[in-house]
């Protein structure tokens, strides 16, 4: 019994941490002073909470492509300003303005996309989240 009981208080007390970890600060994760502007094609539209994912083929002077992972801003604030995951398909060309992860990652918070025309399709986390300069 004394066993079972050590088990349900480790097991509850793992429960009440995953959501904390889950959720991360901009600045915990991405360096306001790094900006990053990338050209490239939409490969993939993650829309789930807390944030979403953009996925990105991005050519380099060379023609070699690198996949670049883009977390954007909350899905219902992105909603309520008018946009949706069918905003933007694989295969769109955009340029993502962003800043780079700390972890020198091919990994970025985004700040702005645009289409080719120059529309802004929307912001992201770094936008709302980042500190002032």
């Amino acid at each position: 019994m004394n066993l079972t009981c050590y088990a349900l208080g480790a097991a509850a007390l793992l429960a009440l941490t995953l959501p904390v970890a889950a959720h991360h600060s901009f600045a915990a994760e991405f360096d306001q002073n790094k900006s990053v502007s990338l050209k490239g094609e939409v490969s993939k539209l993650e829309w789930f909470n807390p944030h979403i994912w953009l996925y990105l083929d991005v050519k380099d002077e060379q023609g070699v492509v690198a996949r670049w992972q883009c977390e954007g801003g909350a899905p219902n604030s992105l909603t309520r300003n008018g946009w949706s995951k069918d905003s933007l398909k694989p295969g769109d060309a955009v340029v993502v303005e962003g800043y780079l992860a700390k972890d020198a990652s091919n990994t970025c918070s985004i700040r702005s996309v645009k289409l080719p025309d120059g529309r802004g399709v929307f912001l992201g986390a770094g936008a709302q989240e980042s500190p002032e300069k």
